[in-house]
């Protein structure tokens, strides 16, 4: 069975970092693109950083520039280095992976998520 494990949310005041990991774990032939997704109260659950297993990258318009997504393939895990962080940017942060199990199945699937409070 394939899990995705989160850690690094918690609160931290306007300004501040944080970065947030996702191991993946299980039996993995290899793992394709990776990502996070955010959701904030009241909101639908968005997009914020893609990275594939080549490196190439993609950011939300509200993040560019604050944050990085990193990978580190040899352990099946991706980062998620979050500066200058403001209000706005509290959500539960969900990691997301393409996950390949076999060179004939492959899904995708979603880490439990993780809580990002930014507050004075």
């Amino acid at each position: 069975q394939v899990q995705l494990v989160e850690s690094g949310g918690g609160l931290v005041q306007p300004g501040g970092s944080l970065r947030l990991s996702c191991a993946a774990s299980g039996s993995i032939f290899s793992t394709n693109a990776m990502g996070w997704y955010r959701q904030a109260p009241g909101k639908e659950r968005e997009l914020v950083a893609r990275i594939t297993s080549g490196g190439s990258r993609n950011y939300a318009d509200s993040v560019l520039g604050r944050f990085t997504i990193s990978r580190d393939n040899a352990k099946n895990t991706v980062y998620l280095q979050m500066n200058s962080l403001k209000p706005e940017d509290t959500a539960v942060y969900y990691c997301n992976a393409d996950i390949r199990v076999s060179r004939n199945n492959a899904f995708n699937t979603w880490g439990q998520g993780t809580l990002v409070t930014v507050s004075s």
